[in-house]
């Protein structure tokens, strides 16, 4: 009986996004949706991938968020409320991201015979960091979620949840790529090795959902 509600449900949300596409609400990517993607694409620092890969966690943990609703019988009572603060959370260093490189432009433009050039560019580096680590270290957890939650989930969802465990590893992977570039040749092991444990996390994650 639960499959049963779960597909007739999966059915209702497909029949409204219909019938909102044929009254014309919905056209494809909405405005929203396409300012994004074109202001990703325009010929500025920012946003760039660190936000790039906030907002891949906020869509990957919408999507747990989604099917742990729909599947919530079987999965954790709590599913849905941890899915929804992940998706906030990413959201918010997303937009953190935005500004987080400017203090490393601002350095790189002092003087290169100045002292205290290096050491400026050093500290602006490992700042802007955190916010990547932040994303790294959430999408790592959305992806634990998701595989948690697909495993739990009728087929009607499934896909919904491991396509967000893809997204989560994505994330992961990009977030702590941007950590190792920043970091490249400096001695803060700590954040690279959270960086670099949080992707590994992610990947076990995906590769538990998907087998």
């Amino acid at each position: 009986h639960f499959g049963l509600r779960e597909h007739a449900m999966a059915a209702t949300r497909r029949a409204i996004i219909a019938s909102m596409v044929r009254a014309g609400r919905v056209t494809g990517l909405t405005e929203l949706e396409r300012s994004i993607v074109e202001e990703v694409a325009a010929a500025r620092p920012a946003p760039g991938g660190g936000t790039s890969a906030g907002c891949a966690c906020a869509l990957a943990a919408a999507l747990v968020e989604m099917a742990a609703c729909l599947a919530r019988e079987r999965v954790p009572e709590d599913g849905p409320a941890r899915a929804r603060a992940l998706r906030e959370r990413a959201l918010e260093l997303a937009e953190r991201e935005l500004s987080s490189y400017e203090p490393v432009l601002a350095a790189l433009r002092i003087p290169a015979d100045d002292p205290m050039r290096e050491r400026r560019v050093e500290a602006a580096l490992a700042e802007a960091s955190r916010p990547p680590l932040a994303i790294a270290e959430a999408a790592a957890e959305t992806a634990v979620l998701a595989a948690e939650v697909a495993r739990a989930s009728s087929p009607s969802v499934r896909g919904d949840a491991l396509t967000g465990a893809v997204l989560a590893e994505a994330a992961a992977a990009a977030a702590a790529g941007l950590v190792e570039i920043n970091l490249a040749g400096r001695t803060d092991g700590e954040h690279l090795d959270r960086a670099r444990e949080a992707s590994r996390l992610a990947g076990e994650a995906r590769a538990a959902a998907t087998t």
